[in-house]
């Protein structure tokens, strides 16, 4: 059981940044695949970017490609999300979650492939 922790999100004007973390309890967080959702209000939930366990892939939704960037620090136990020229459509709240991987390079914007998920962290754009 991975327990996933999200933190950093807020109110952000158009344009600004924020970094969102993603704390995983488990010591094996290295051998998961990691990847951001968000979900607006009304809307399905969304991918984001996915990021394999060494972090040597990624996988961004077009959307987000050129302003976001995601990374990973295996020794912290950490996923991260910088964010940066922020839009009123980026207002969501975010969500991490853990896939076990079956391969190193492995990254994926399904869903359904995802073992555990956090509880989400709301980010506000305001135009």
């Amino acid at each position: 059981q991975v327990h996933l922790v999200e933190s950093g999100g807020g109110l952000v004007q158009a344009g600004g940044s924020l970094r969102l973390s993603c704390a995983a309890s488990e010591r094996t967080f290295s051998t998961y695949a990691m990847g951001w959702f968000r979900q607006a209000p009304g809307k399905e939930r969304e991918f984001v970017v996915a990021i394999s366990l060494g972090g040597s892939d990624t996988l961004y939704a077009g959307s987000v490609k050129g302003r976001f960037t995601v990374s990973r620090d295996n020794a912290e136990n950490t996923l991260y999300l910088q964010m940066d020229r922020l839009r009123p459509e980026d207002t969501a709240v975010y969500y991490c979650a853990a896939r076990r991987s079956p391969s190193t390079r492995a990254t994926s914007p399904r869903p359904a492939l995802y073992d555990y998920w956090g509880q989400g962290t709301q980010v506000i754009v305001s135009s």
